[in-house]
């Protein structure tokens, strides 16, 4: 039976025991219905894994103990940044999900002329905790001990301004590049830039070519917004980061 892993929102390096909070203690004491004496792994977004054993458990409060402290480093050695033009209903929990799982370190939702999405500040908020909640459970799923960021809300063009060391990309069907073809970046962090379910505006696509994006193209097929991003992000891990 496979270990259940659950992220601790605290430190927990040099602690004996700790309350879980409470997320993981429902999912430990209601909804896995574990008992004392049952092993559990813990992480703390350190990049470290710690090992423990419930001494108290209920419905509502699972005490543990921890056993031990592991170094267990699951990252990517690409550091790759996805700007992701905010797509509707579920698909855009899906991509944060996936995108997570495939090793992105952090998410930027972005706002552009054609973005579907309308949301005011107080109803944006909550979809962030929404979906650093969701890139929470994926990282539990997945075993990456290092949790990925999810921004606030940007402007697409205040978030093309940031960060002009880095190589920035952006997906166009006749492109020169594709990504197997990209010319050598020396290890410089990527920022992935994925539009709306109806594309960037020509306006925003000028304004992407003054900040420096390089144009790259997926292949032949117009893929959906949750599939561009999931296939490109793939598609550099496999070239540059550390699928196989």
């Amino acid at each position: 039976m496979r270990v259940p892993r659950i992220y601790h929102p605290e430190p927990l390096q040099g602690l004996s025991e700790c309350d879980l909070s409470e997320d993981g203690a429902n999912h430990i004491g209601r909804v896995l219905r574990m008992q004392e004496g049952d092993k559990i792994e813990l992480f703390d977004g350190s990049n470290h894994i710690f090992p423990a054993e419930i001494c108290q458990a209920s419905k509502k409060n699972v005490r543990v103990r921890i056993l031990a402290c592991e170094l267990a480093d699951k990252e990517s050695r690409l550091h790759l940044h996805l700007g992701q033009v905010m797509s509707r209903g579920e698909r855009m929990e899906f991509t944060i999900q996936k995108s997570v799982e495939l090793g992105v370190q952090i998410i930027t939702p972005l706002w552009s002329e054609r973005c579907g999405v309308k949301l005011d500040e107080n109803r944006m908020a909550k979809k962030i905790q929404q979906w650093q909640k969701i890139a929470i459970s994926a990282c539990e799923q997945c075993g990456r001990n290092v949790i990925p960021e999810i921004r606030p809300m940007m402007k697409l063009e205040d978030w093309c301004a940031e960060e002009p060391e880095a190589l920035k990309l952006n997906l166009h069907p006749r492109a020169q590049y594709s990504i197997k073809t990209l010319p050598d970046f020396a290890g410089k962090p990527v920022r992935l830039l994925i539009g709306s379910e109806g594309g960037l505006s020509a306006k925003e696509i000028a304004e992407t070519v003054k900040q420096g994006f390089t144009e790259i193209q997926l292949g032949k097929r117009v893929l959906r917004t949750e599939t561009a991003a999931l296939t490109a992000i793939t598609a550099l891990q496999v070239c540059f980061g550390d699928l196989a």
